[in-house]
């Protein structure tokens, strides 16, 4: 738990104190996911080391490790693409997330002392104080709602035995990132979402394993819902032009 803590610290700091490597990961992974780099787009090695100022070789590694995580694919060409947003893209994205989640989130539950209800309570503590100082826009555009939204999903299951449900919850979370960012964008009504985490805390906190499970659940599908009412939109405009 003590790594969800660590991330409220001068990230900018620790970042530097990375290998390159890891380095050019982080930054051209925030990029993917905030949509700085749009579906796919091709990622070309020359321009990204006139971008983020890395050799080859440590952007080579990055990108690799990327594609690993289904952020980017590499082309026929050996190039790398950022991957497309598409419903199927989605659909898979959710369906793995209910299959990880729900279940690390029955364990972090059972197995969750003090210290990790007071690490719940923090994160969401958090979280609702950014959105609160918000505009009416959508909250998931700021940068640091998001990174807060990330930190609050990962304390309630941080206590969660499975360090492989984590990371992989972890990751698929931040796939699913891209397409909330995405429908954001062409959302005209603000989408506030501080009540719907505070129930699933609550419930959580009341160690009501059912009620917790099933309001995580529904919070991941709504997220797919929305998406694909933007990604149908879209596709009607499409082919009226």
């Amino acid at each position: 738990m003590h790594k969800i803590q660590n991330m409220y610290k001068n990230e900018s700091t620790a970042a530097r104190a990375l290998p390159l490597v890891d380095q050019a990961f982080i930054r051209l992974r925030q990029d993917v996911l905030s949509g700085t780099y749009g579906a796919g787009a091709k990622l070309k090695l020359d321009e990204l080391q006139a971008a983020y100022g890395f050799s080859s070789s440590p952007l080579r590694e990055a990108l690799s490790r990327l594609a690993q995580e289904g952020l980017i694919r590499a082309d026929e060409r050996r190039g790398f693409r950022v991957t497309d947003i598409s419903p199927e893209d989605l659909a898979d994205i959710t369906r793995m997330r209910v299959m990880l989640d729900v279940p690390a989130l029955r364990e972090s539950i059972a197995n969750g002392d003090d210290a990790w209800e007071a690490l719940v309570v923090g994160a969401f503590h958090r979280l609702e104080k950014v959105e609160s100082r918000l505009s009416d826009g959508p909250v998931v555009l700021d940068d640091d709602w998001t990174q807060l939204h990330s930190a609050f999903h990962a304390a309630l299951l941080a206590a969660c035995p499975s360090e492989r449900m984590r990371t992989w919850s972890a990751s698929l979370f931040d796939q699913a990132e891209r397409y909330r960012r995405y429908s954001a964008r062409f959302r005209k009504t603000a989408r506030r979402k501080s009540n719907e985490h505070r129930k699933i805390m609550d419930a959580t906190l009341r160690r009501d394993t059912k009620t917790a499970c099933a309001l995580l659940e529904e919070h991941i599908l709504s997220t797919q819902r929305n998406v694909m009412a933007v990604l149908g939109t879209a596709a009607e405009r499409a082919s009226r032009s």
